[in-house]
């Protein structure tokens, strides 16, 4: 999947100064066999970014195009297909069911395609150091527990394309270098890529290409 974004201008960003730089009023390409970077300050458009990607924000001059075809010119059906089998995406304010548990959010997501067993669901959980906590709703997890659900709820579908709005936030060092592990390994069987913006380190991974804002 090739995503071409074209002089491409959020309306809410069009009075900062942008750099030559920026992807932002310039020429720019996400290229999903890619492990991209988007390394910026707050305030500069990282999950404007992230939300114009996936389709759920077009108030933007310019134009995207994924695979030659402009998305403003998707109807819902075709959004909804990209999004259950090519496009996944770890927003920042996560979206998970806060009264249902962890396990319960993972198995809603799964089920849409069944990419994932049970098992693996599982194993998953133990990895990123929560498998203890899978059948606690997840209104009453801590913020960090709560990334680490919604960075594998992303993994439970076939994708060409991870969209991560900085999923390391309320991570320290460690459960970030444990989940980006998770985030790899993951990409690399779907061969598949990703976009991860972040305000911090690059916790100790190479990337691609690296973008900037």
């Amino acid at each position: 999947m090739i995503i071409e974004l074209n002089s491409v201008l959020p309306f809410p960003l069009a009075e900062y100064p942008h750099g030559k730089d920026s992807v932002w009023k310039s020429n720019s390409t996400v290229d999903s066999s890619k492990k991209t970077l988007l390394n910026a300050s707050s305030g500069k458009g990282k999950s404007t970014f992230a939300s114009t990607l996936y389709g759920i924000r077009q108030d933007y001059e310019g134009t995207i195009k994924i695979d030659g075809e402009d998305i403003k010119s998707f109807d819902l059906n075709e959004w909804i297909e990209l999004r259950r089998m090519k496009l996944s995406a770890v927003f920042q304010d996560l979206q998970l069911f806060g009264d249902l548990t962890a396990f319960e959010n993972l198995q809603l997501k799964n089920n849409l395609t069944n990419h994932r067993s049970e098992e693996r669901m599982l194993e998953m959980l133990d990895t990123l150091g929560i498998g203890d906590k899978r059948d606690q709703t997840c209104k009453t997890m801590s913020l960090g527990q709560q990334q680490r659900v919604a960075i594998i709820r992303s993994l439970l579908q076939p994708f060409e394309l991870l969209i991560l709005d900085e999923p390391f936030s309320h991570l320290d060092e460690e459960n970030s270098r444990i989940a980006l592990n998770l985030i790899n390994e993951e990409t690399d069987a779907n061969k598949a890529g990703y976009v991860l913006t972040t305000l911090g380190s690059h916790h100790g991974f190479d990337f691609d290409v690296e973008l900037k804002l």
